[in-house]
């Protein structure tokens, strides 16, 4: 299968997260399980039950949150060889109704959706290369409006030693280059680099960051960009399975309001 390793250094990433956030997950061995999750970010909670059946070549996930909405997503896998269709809906939003169709080979890759409504979206990608080099590219369009929603494209480079990518995204006006070395160390030493340049306002954002290993279950990670953040990310398997994670975001540009944000995560598993 195509795939590409990319270590994203974008805002936002989810190595770093500062919002109060409550998970458990419940499996169970007869194929039915239960997740349920809460989020609080600044005054406002929201929550979700999640329940997840597998039977034969076909997974059933039904998701209610806080809000009374109920999304549901039927998955059915090998209708043919290498092709999985999926099926979602949300109620009461009778126009969320989607068809996803996924075809993989060895190398290459095609996924299309199309929305199950009177003006439906299309979209559509794909993907074709081997282990060391892989073109991709997506499209979607509106058929309301006859117009294209996004048109991306991309090529990637791997090498066991580093892996580089050139992408140009945001209907062709962001031009993003990537770079990502592994250091022959025996901390797994790991650096990257994201570059980023738009067309229509001649901006520029850089961003470096870097992973190690501490010891066999710690890792440090570290993110610097020229906005003037800087933020780490220290995480420890102090069990097999469960994870505790502490982080930190200092912002030299926040004058009047708090410039650091730590974050302390933990994760178990059974």
């Amino acid at each position: 299968m195509v795939q590409h390793r990319f270590l994203r250094l974008e805002k936002g990433q989810k190595d770093y997260n500062f919002d109060h956030k409550f998970t458990l997950s419940i499996p169970n061995s007869t194929g039915l399980g239960l997740v349920a999750t809460g989020l609080k970010k600044d005054q406002i909670f929201v929550g979700d039950i999640s329940t997840l059946y597998k039977s034969g070549n076909t997974t059933v996930d039904v998701k209610v949150d806080t809000y009374s909405n109920v999304s549901t997503k039927v998955t059915v896998n090998d209708i043919l060889h290498g092709t999985k269709a999926a099926l979602s809906f949300n109620i009461p939003d009778h126009k969320s109704g989607k068809l996803d169709v996924q075809y993989l080979h060895p190398h290459a890759a095609v996924d299309s959706s199309i929305g199950l409504n009177p003006s439906p979206l299309l979209e559509l990608s794909a993907a074709i290369g081997s282990k060391d080099l892989c073109l991709g590219a997506e499209v979607g369009f509106n058929t309301t409006s006859a117009s294209f929603t996004k048109y991306n494209a991309g090529v990637a480079f791997n090498k066991p030693d580093f892996s580089t990518a050139l992408m140009l995204a945001d209907k062709g006006q962001t031009l993003k280059a990537s770079y990502i070395h592994y250091v022959d160390r025996p901390d797994g030493f790991t650096i990257a680099a994201e570059f980023s340049h738009r067309f229509s306002t001649f901006e520029n954002r850089f961003t470096i960051g870097s992973s190690q290993s501490i010891d066999p279950k710690t890792v440090l990670k570290t993110r610097f960009s020229d906005d003037g953040k800087a933020a780490f990310q220290c995480q420890r398997a102090w069990r097999p399975n469960s994870l505790i994670t502490l982080s930190a975001e200092y912002d030299n540009t926040k004058i009047f309001s708090s410039s650091t944000k730590f974050g302390l995560a933990l994760t178990l598993k059974p």
